[in-house]
């Protein structure tokens, strides 16, 4: 199965560190409608992340509001690379 990692701060806190493979959709760009998105399944495996889990919680329900299945709040990097890098 395809897992997708997104970081969804802004793209200043992105390049201070972020996770190795992770793409970079700041939330507003995600409300409005990112691009970066098309062409995977509803069920592809998607994991978001912020500093503290606020950010990605919004992004986790905007994405299941889309039609995403498969989306995991990862809450922040560390968590994420502890459990899926």
């Amino acid at each position: 199965m395809e897992r997708i990692i997104i970081d969804v701060r802004e793209p200043f806190e992105y390049e201070m560190g972020h996770v190795k493979g992770a793409i970079n959709i700041p939330l507003s760009k995600l409300m409005s409608g990112s691009k970066k998105l098309n062409g995977n399944s509803n069920d592809t495996e998607i994991i978001l992340y912020c500093n503290s889990g606020s950010r990605s919680g919004m992004a986790t329900n905007i994405l299941k509001s889309m039609g995403y299945t498969n989306v995991i709040n990862g809450i922040n990097k560390n968590q994420v690379i502890a459990k899926y890098n």
